[in-house]
Formats: structure tokens, sequence, C-alpha cells
């Protein structure tokens, strides 16, 4: 997610060459990918993509390592079919924009009903980083939420979350400041009363856990797989 005065620099990293493992299905008036665990599972995650949206294979990837872990993971299409938010309009807009989404709750109620989810927890990348700090203020149902280089700047409780939420930044990320880093993590001390954690990754950039490829970065590789392995200790504790 971008500061509001500069672009998203989600196009930062590598683009994968991956088929996936799961397959779309339609729900209500919107698509999804879906991917489950070789075994029968209860639990489930809301993968929130970034700004390239649902299809991105480098996000379909972290759903499959969901899956891979014992979880369902659905990737929902939140743009519902339309342009994906452009990093040139306006981002003080955000909220209203994620407000006038009913996906969220269809993508609850499917979980629940045709997947047999009783503890869910959402994931997202940047933009839906952004997306994921929300719900973790307006869902107490989720169990658990990881943010990835994203941050609500907005909202006035934005540091009073219902979820345990893990943050995940990059020292290096020219949108999100280490100060506005040192923000978040002073008043969630202050005012959060949920767990939660807020981790930098030194020498990383903006979207170096879902869009670096580690076989062709080797010097980042071991801070990928950190990342990659603090998110899903992160779930399996409170899911």
């Amino acid at each position: 997610m971008a500061n509001e005065a500069k672009p998203c620099p989600c196009d930062i990293g590598d683009r994968m060459e991956y088929g996936a493992l799961g397959q779309e299905v339609q729900m209500e008036h919107f698509k999804a990918y879906v991917v489950k665990p070789s075994t029968a599972s209860d639990k489930a995650i809301i993968v929130i993509q970034d700004i390239f949206g649902w299809q991105l294979p480098n996000t379909r990837y972290m759903a499959d390592m969901l899956a891979a872990n014992g979880y369902i993971a659905i990737c929902p299409d939140f743009f519902v079919g339309k342009e994906p938010w452009s990093p040139t309009k306006d981002w003080s807009n955000f909220q209203e924009w994620l407000q006038d989404k009913k996906e969220v709750d269809a993508v609850l109620k499917f979980l629940k009903n045709q997947c047999g989810a009783k503890h869910i927890g959402v994931v997202g990348f940047c933009w839906g980083g952004v997306a994921t700090h929300y719900l973790a203020l307006l869902y107490p149902e989720i169990k658990a939420g990881v943010s990835v280089y994203g941050i609500v700047r907005e909202r006035e409780d934005r540091y009073e979350l219902k979820s345990p939420t893990l943050f995940v930044f990059a020292e290096n990320d020219s949108v999100i400041p280490l100060d506005q880093v040192s923000a978040l993590e002073a008043n969630l001390k202050e005012k959060c009363k949920v767990d939660y954690q807020v981790k930098i990754f030194p020498g990383q950039t903006h979207g170096f856990v879902h869009r670096k490829r580690e076989d062709i970065n080797p010097a980042d590789k071991p801070y990928i797989q950190e990342a990659r392995k603090d998110l899903l200790n992160w779930l399996n504790t409170y899911m």
C-alpha cells in the first residue's frame, strides 16, 4: 500500500511463473481462488491480494503455501471483476472504497457454510495488508491477522485491534518510512488490548515476502523464508 503522497511500488519484485494448485469458484457476484489442504480442516485463511489482483501467481503461491500447512485458503476477487485500485487514485478515499465492499461478509459466509470453517484468519500483502489491518479493527470473529507491508493511517481507532495481528515491514520500504512503523508500534503498546507484533526485516524492500523469488535473490532468501515462517507461526498460535 502506498503512502498517500507516493505511488504504490507493488511492481517491485518478480512475477512468478506458477500454475497454482487450487481452483476458481463463483461466489455470489464475484469469483475466488480456493485451495484446500490434503486433510480435512476447519481452519481457513482469507488471502488478500496486492493491487495486481487475485490472479497474480505470487499471491496464489502464498495461498498454496497456507494450504500445504493445513489451512483452507481463499483469495477472493475483492475488485469484483473491475479494474484494480490504481496507485494514481486518492488514497484518502480508500476507507470509503473498502467500506462499500460487501464481499468480506460473503467470503465469511462461504467459508462457514461451504467449507466448514470454524476458525478464520486473514493475511494480506501491500493493498491487502492495509485491508487486513482494517479487518482486524472491524471483525472480532477474525482469529488472527498478518498484515504484510500495509498500514492504516486515516482511522482514529486504527490502534484498537480486535484480532491478534502481526505486522511485517521492510527496512527499506520507500513508502512506509520507519518513523511510521515506530509510531504504529508505540500507539499499539498504549492502546491495543489484544496481542500484536511489529517486525522489521533489515535490508528488505516493499514486496519482499511475496514478490521476491528466493531462488534468484540468494541474499534475500533468509529474510523471505523467515517472514513466511513468522506468518505461519502467528497463524498456528492464534488459530
